[in-house]
């Protein structure tokens, strides 16, 4: 039976919630009815508070989006918080208590509009298994300014992840740890094939037989979305959200 309990969900990430996006707008859909609202402030790469570089794109953190300013001249209404991918200010070289910080100013900000929200965890599995030499590949690859070692790496996301706990307690969020089963070769980002039981599990929506997976169109369109925000080459791009409305259902905006 369908829920008809969340009119508006509000998504924060980066890498994963980017790939996964409409993974994650189909399964609200589906759970939700087509007049689900989606507010995102995601992208490759993303940082929770400093400004972030993804090829010749610059977005500002998290904290520092349009998003909040959103939020807040809305009337109420049921909403559902996703926090997730809180693990990239490890790799630019914050500390654990700044990091930290962010995660907390965002759980702070996202409980002025409700109490219903999901934080995940730091997949630490993949992380073990990691070899020094695939460490290394990754690191070049993602975050070729990182000079973090591979132990460096692992301390922090431990104790990233220990603040994690603690802030769910403390501020009363639901807490998804992230299964192992869902990394394969890649550690950090979850594979393809197992978006939409992922996705559906950190958002708290029940797999459905006949569930709606949208359509290839749709994932383009809402991959290339431009957000409220952003550099390209240095050069500032503003783009005004008023709700960009999908043929199969529902309402985004992205910061």
């Amino acid at each position: 039976m369908m829920s008809t309990d969340i009119a508006c969900v509000v998504a924060l990430g980066a890498s994963n919630l980017t790939r996964g996006f409409q993974t994650v707008v189909s399964s609200a859909r589906s759970a939700w009815g087509s007049d689900v609202e989606v507010l995102a402030a995601l992208g490759h790469g993303r940082s929770y508070g400093a400004p972030s570089r993804f090829l010749f794109r610059t977005l500002p953190g998290i904290i520092k989006s349009g998003l909040w300013a959103e939020l807040e001249r809305r009337p109420p209404t049921a909403t559902r918080g996703l926090v997730t991918d809180v693990g990239n200010d490890i790799l630019y070289g914050f500390s654990v208590e700044r990091t930290l910080g962010w995660v907390e100013e965002v759980l702070v900000r996202l409980r002025r509009v409700t109490d219903d929200i999901v934080l995940t965890d730091l997949p630490l599995a993949s992380i073990y298994r990691l070899s020094h030499l695939k460490f290394l590949a990754f690191r070049s690859a993602l975050v070729p300014s990182c000079r973090l070692s591979l132990s460096q790496v692992i301390d922090r996301a431990e104790r990233v992840n220990e603040g994690i706990e603690t802030l769910s307690a403390a501020h009363g969020t639901k807490l998804v740890r992230l299964d192992p089963a869902w990394y394969g070769f890649d550690p950090i980002h979850v594979r393809p094939s197992l978006w939409r039981p992922a996705w559906q599990q950190i958002l708290g929506v029940h797999p459905q037989a006949k569930s709606d997976r949208g359509s290839m169109v749709e994932s383009v369109k809402l991959y290339f979305l431009r957000p409220e925000r952003r550099w390209m080459f240095g050069v500032e791009q503003c783009t005004s959200q008023s709700g960009v409305a999908l043929r199969s259902g529902g309402q985004v905006w992205l910061y």
